[in-house]
C-alpha cells in the first residue's frame, strides 16, 4: 500500500485545498448544491490559529497528498461523553479502492479513543451510496431518527480570531 497518515500541517493547505475541490466537484456531480469555500489562506487561518476549529490526517503517497480527514471535538449531553466529529473525509479517485480512506478512518478513531471520546459522528449526503457503503462497511450505522439542520447567522468573515 505504501502510505502514510499524519496529523495534518498548515504547509498542507494548498494539497488539502485542492482535493478539497475535487470533493466538492464529486457532490456536486450527486446534485449537492453547496458553493466550495474553504481556501488555503482560511485553511491555514481556522486550522492554525491560536485557537484552531479543526484538526485533521492527512494520507500521503510519496510525498504527495492523496486524502485527508477533518474533524473536531464536540460534547454530547445524552452520553455524557466527549465526540469526534468528521466534516470531511476525501481520497482522490484514482487512489480509491486501496484502503487509504479505511486508514484515515483508523486513524481517527485511535485519536478519538486517546482523547477520550466514546464516539465519532460525520454526515453522508444522502445521494451518495458509496460513502454510505463505505461507512457501514467499517461499522458505522445510520442515526434515522434524527434530522440534520442548520440556522444561518450571518458572514463569520468579518469575525476575528480575537472576537471569538
Amino acid at each position: 500500500m505504501n502510505i502514510r497518515i499524519r496529523v495534518a500541517t498548515a504547509n498542507d493547505a494548498d494539497q488539502v485545498v485542492a482535493l478539497y475541490g475535487e470533493f466538492t466537484q464529486y457532490l456536486q456531480a450527486l446534485g449537492d448544491s453547496t458553493d466550495a469555500r474553504l481556501t488555503a489562506e482560511i485553511y491555514r487561518r481556522d486550522g492554525f490559529g491560536k485557537n484552531p476549529a479543526f484538526c485533521g490526517l492527512v494520507a500521503e503517497r510519496q510525498s504527495e497528498v492523496i486524502g485527508y480527514l477533518l474533524y473536531h471535538f464536540g460534547y454530547d449531553t445524552e452520553m455524557a461523553a466527549r465526540v469526534m466529529y468528521i466534516m470531511d473525509l476525501y481520497v482522490e479517485e484514482r487512489q480509491r479502492m486501496q484502503g487509504v480512506a479505511a486508514s484515515l478512518m483508523a486513524h481517527a478513531q485511535s485519536i478519538c479513543r486517546d482523547y477520550g471520546a466514546r464516539e465519532i459522528l460525520w454526515s453522508v449526503y444522502k445521494l451518495n451510496p458509496r460513502a454510505r457503503e463505505f461507512y457501514e462497511k467499517l461499522g458505522g450505522k445510520l442515526i434515522d431518527d434524527l434530522d440534520y439542520m442548520y440556522l444561518e447567522v450571518g458572514d463569520a468573515s468579518s469575525n476575528t480570531e480575537s472576537e471569538i
